[in-house]
């Protein structure tokens, strides 16, 4: 029973990646690579697990931060326009660039 519970979450997993990635394809997704360009031309540090999930039907970039003072930060954006949702973390305005 277990096994079987374990293969339908991975084929599940699968198929969210797949269309996921079709999506970015399709342009309706920002791709990564302009979301981390944006985030490192305003803040210093260093991406350390980048996940593109669904919540509530947005489709979000979750992107941890590990600060010059070693504090990490989570930023979350919009898939869908790259737009910076959130972020939460110790002292991020340490990490901000100065324009």
């Amino acid at each position: 029973m277990l096994l079987s519970v374990l293969m339908t979450t991975s084929v599940l997993a699968d198929e969210d990646w797949r269309e996921l990635h079709d999506a970015v394809q399709r342009g309706e997704l920002v791709e990564l690579p302009t979301i981390l360009d944006w985030l490192q031309s305003r803040y210093r540090g260093e991406v350390l697990e980048v996940e593109l999930e669904r919540d509530d039907g947005a489709t979000l970039y979750e992107i941890e931060m590990l600060g010059p003072q070693g504090q990490v930060v989570e930023f979350e954006f919009d898939a869908s326009d790259g737009q910076l949702i959130g972020m939460e973390g110790a002292n991020i305005n340490a990490m901000r660039k100065s324009p």
